[in-house]
């Protein structure tokens, strides 16, 4: 028998075949290849809400406006009874039993048509409510959006009216490049056109040597691939409970990524398998041997001693967790120099490091060293850190990451809660919804890896790319809104510079 790289087995023929019978053959044999093989899809499917956030908009009526108007209409309209009984709203904020006298404020979505019908009694305003959740960076925009992802699954609606000025701070400084949006060449999300969203964790040597009988020696690659570009970080703060942890285990089985859990919890709840990475100290980095079936293990911090230390004790890979501190760049280069395959880099939950600057410019510096240094092939780099909207993963492949790992997208996904800053990521303090339930949770945060998705493979495909592996580093294929408006407007009279 004949082994394909695909897995397909393939028959030896029993006679020398002519040209043609091998042309039928190859058809058919590719036939039946095309027709076994099952394109990679994340299974979404509406889930309720268990702890609704706060409704985005509060509508006030003055009863006895409305109560004037009704009287008018009775007499204007009558016998008309479906015109004195219609609702001025298409999205029924006032279409419940009392009408305008008890609107139902969580249909509204701001359109202000009653407003400016009825401007003398009926007010439109922002929930205050609303705005107690998330900071400065994540937003409540940001928080509603993983919402509905994770209800739905779906690539969200919004209209994309021109509402002020372009660009602004973190990810929002960066465009994506559209080249195809008019004529679209790929469509991944539809099945017309494979778009390859799968990347490899691992490292890859520069060149192959083999012997004189063709096999291979020396260094070999050390690598396997995960099906989409993000990962599962540590669960910030308090909120790595138990359950938690069970189901960001079995959402990175069911899509065929990674969840990083630290070591102690994996044990304690027997979670040694292929889809997570357990998070070792530097002190405990000899204790590698406890997870047999882990694909790969990270330290918290470099450390050589404790990285070789690591590395006997499992064949597992082993990746470094670096923090954007002072002298991380040493570190990174300390540590591939050093056989690391894998760097985890880390800034705080705003996306920045110890002086302020944003993971855009610091995954760009860090893909710059490494190329610099020809080593870049020869390490895989996640990014962690401010990546809390759909848009945020190709931006930071980009960038020069090969993927990216989620932390408070996961939370806010199954409906927690956080009090406080979010910024410093030791200090995260939040809480999961009471009703918080293992099924409902899987499903919700399934929901929002198909939505990301989804958003990732409409931006590939306005871009004309098939293979997101070749968008690291495409540094070409983003503006930057604060050099479009230096380009444009330097040396004009008034001009001071682009956004920051």
């Amino acid at each position: 028998m004949l082994e394909s790289q695909t897995g397909y087995e393939l028959e030896q023929p029993s006679k020398r075949l002519s040209f043609h019978e091998f042309g039928a053959e190859s058809a058919k044999i590719g036939r039946e290849i095309a027709d076994s093989y099952e394109r990679y899809h994340i299974h979404v499917e509406e889930v309720k809400d268990v702890d609704p956030l706060p409704h985005r908009f509060l509508v006030k009526v003055g009863k006895v406006g409305l109560a004037k108007l009704l009287v008018k209409e009775l007499f204007t309209y009558f016998p008309k009874f479906d015109v004195i009984l219609s609702r001025p709203c298409t999205y029924g904020v006032f279409s419940g039993p009392l009408g305008g006298f008890a609107p139902r404020p969580k249909l509204c979505v701001g359109c202000l048509r009653c407003t400016v019908q009825h401007p003398d009694f009926v007010q439109v305003l922002p929930n205050p409510d609303l705005f107690e959740i998330g900071d400065s960076y994540t937003t409540p925009g940001h928080i509603t959006a993983i919402d509905e992802e994770a209800r739905k699954g779906m690539v969200p609606v919004r209209g994309q009216g021109y509402r002020g000025r372009f660009g602004g701070p973190g990810f929002d400084g960066m465009l994506t490049d559209m080249s195809e949006i008019v004529r679209p060449s790929r469509d991944g999300i539809h099945g017309r056109e494979l778009i390859g969203t799968a990347v490899d964790i691992g490292g890859k040597p520069m060149h192959l040597s083999f012997d004189k009988q063709g096999n291979l020696s020396g260094q070999t690659p050390e690598m396997f691939t995960i099906q989409v570009p993000f990962i599962f970080d540590l669960p910030p703060g308090n909120l790595g409970s138990e359950s938690l942890h069970r189901v960001l285990e079995e959402t990175s089985r069911n899509i065929d990524t990674l969840t990083c859990i630290d070591a102690d919890s994996v044990t304690k709840l027997g979670l040694d398998l292929p889809n997570v990475v357990p998070v070792l100290d530097i002190s405990n980095a000899s204790q590698t041997g406890r997870f047999p079936n882990s694909r790969m293990i990270e330290i918290s911090s470099w450390d050589r001693d404790a990285f070789e230390q690591a590395r006997l004790s499992t064949d597992s890979i082993i990746g470094v967790r670096i923090e954007f501190v002072e002298g991380w760049q040493d570190s990174l280069t300390e540590a591939v120099r050093s056989g690391a395959t894998v760097i985890h880099l880390l800034a705080n939950l705003h996306g920045e490091d110890s002086r302020g600057r944003f993971v855009t410019d610091l995954f760009k510096e860090a893909h710059l060293l490494l190329i610099e240094q020809g080593r870049r092939d020869l390490v895989t780099l996640i990014g962690s850190g401010g990546i809390v909207g759909a848009d945020h993963v190709p931006k930071a492949i980009i960038s020069g990451m090969d993927a990216v790992a989620l932390d408070l997208p996961v939370l806010f996904a199954v409906q927690g809660r956080v009090n406080g800053s979010m910024r410093d990521r030791v200090e995260v303090s939040g809480s999961l919804p009471k009703k918080f339930n293992h099924p409902w949770s899987v499903q919700r945060l399934t929901n929002l890896c198909g939505s990301w998705r989804d958003q990732l493979l409409e931006i590939l495909g306005a871009m004309g790319i098939r293979e997101v592996r070749r968008l690291r580093g495409e540094f070409g294929r983003s503006m930057i809104v604060k050099h479009l408006e230096d380009e444009a407007f330097e040396g004009i009279e008034g001009y001071v510079g682009g956004c920051s």
